[in-house]
């Protein structure tokens, strides 16, 4: 069910959305969070629908802020929506005009669950300082998304000249199969420490530049960071006294394995989804304590004269 309020308030909103639960028998839904999502009208209507199916694990209400018109006179116009055009959620829809799109905070605040936790999401177009920002001082956790940059590795970086705790980016998010098929192969024998990895992706991705970093700081080795056309990530290589950890994937879907000693294996690492990656931030509200070292310790030491080829033309970064 979708209403549609034009000209209204937040007052005007909440009651409107009472009743809509009531009369669809949808009283009981126990949510979890508040969503808050800043984001164009352009680009709405995708993330919506990552954040209805993130919602199918995590019932919550998604608050969906339009950047508008900071010109003319405030308005505020709403868009209500419940049922099977909401996920396992509430989704509130909000065109906000005037002066009132420069304080985006007085009309989220009035619509956020009672004493429960609050996420801030910026699909693109992130502000410099997430913690100060007004939406980003009211949210435990604040995620981001590097990817949609222009220059995505450029992103990350100003990401890690205003962390502070509780920010997150879904270019290190996209990395968790790759982290945990890496931690596997290392915790196997031989135990060998790794004396040099090699990180191989397209120039552009920023995943690639996270997990370099990550090996950086967790191995405490000396990484490169090299560059083809991709698509995303395409190789590790792990040293290591015994023989090498090779964990490649050319065409963005299915990775294959080679440690000494063990036959080739077969990985299923296809690059996520939106709503996977959304889903998977949505389950820890604490600060992530890896992705802080690895965006602010690790990142800063991955050797800036490794060897490079020339990108090509890419199919999409992950």
């Amino acid at each position: 069910m979708i209403v549609t309020l034009s000209d209204t308030t937040t007052s005007a909103i909440d009651r409107r959305l009472t009743e809509m639960r009531h009369s669809g028998g949808a009283v009981a839904l126990g949510r979890v969070l508040s969503l808050v999502v800043v984001t164009s009208p352009e680009e709405s209507e995708p993330v919506i629908e990552a954040a209805n199916d993130a919602s199918r694990e995590h019932p919550c209400r998604v608050i969906v802020v339009l950047t508008g018109e900071k010109r003319g006179r405030s308005r505020l116009d709403a868009e209500i929506r419940v049922g099977g055009d909401a996920g396992a959620s509430d989704v509130i829809v909000m065109r906000l005009s005037g002066e009132l799109a420069a304080h985006p905070d007085s009309v989220v605040v009035p619509l956020l669950l009672a004493d429960a936790p609050v996420v801030a999401y910026w699909p693109s177009n992130p502000p410099a300082d997430l913690a100060d920002d007004p939406i980003g001082r009211i949210a435990q956790r604040r995620i981001t998304d590097a990817m949609t940059a222009k220059r995505p590795v450029t992103a990350l970086n100003k990401r890690r000249e205003a962390y502070a705790d509780g920010d997150t980016d879904l270019s290190w998010t996209r990395l968790t199969l790759w982290r945990a098929a890496l931690a596997a192969a290392l915790d196997q024998p031989p135990y060998d420490k790794v004396t040099e990895a090699v990180v191989t992706g397209e120039a552009s991705s920023a995943s690639t530049e996270l997990l370099a970093g990550w090996l950086a700081y967790a191995l405490k080795c000396p990484v490169r960071r090299r560059t083809n056309k991709g698509p995303g990530i395409v190789s590790v290589r792990l040293e290591r006294k015994a023989g090498a950890v090779v964990l490649e994937r050319p065409d963005g879907q299915t990775a294959t394995l080679d440690q000494p000693n063990q036959p080739t294996r077969r990985l299923a690492l296809a690059r996520r989804k939106l709503n996977e990656c959304l889903a998977e931030e949505l389950r820890r509200l604490d600060p992530d304590d890896v992705y802080a070292d690895t965006l602010t310790k690790g990142v800063p030491k991955l050797d800036a004269k490794a060897p490079a080829k020339k990108p090509t033309a890419s199919k999409g970064r992950s």
